[in-house]
């Protein structure tokens, strides 16, 4: 009994691939092909990172939203950050009016 099906499955599988277009140009099997680099060199690339943004924009930036915030902590936090910045100073200066 097991051997009869056992010839079915195999008899089935046959039946299967039999089924498929396999074509074996000039005597190699389809996942042989030649590659076709020319096409895939014309293949536009994504670029794997974006690029850095520019670090004084981004100071500014936080520097608006502390700002906007409108905290001491929100400040101290900037100044922490850029302490080397054009913009701590200012960001120490806000920070004083909100002390008084």
């Amino acid at each position: 009994m097991k051997q009869l099906r056992l010839s079915a499955g195999c008899l089935g599988a046959l039946v299967v691939l039999a089924g498929l277009d396999l074509s074996f140009p000039e005597g190699k099997p389809v996942m042989i092909r030649k590659a076709k680099a020319d096409q895939a060199a014309k293949a536009p690339r994504a670029p794997v990172m974006p690029p850095p943004r520019n670090p004084s924009i981004a100071v500014a930036e936080e520097y608006e939203a502390a700002r906007a915030k409108g905290t001491a902590e929100a400040l101290e936090l900037f100044i922490a950050r850029n302490s080397d910045d054009p913009l701590a100073e200012k960001a120490r200066t806000e920070l004083k009016r909100l002390s008084r």
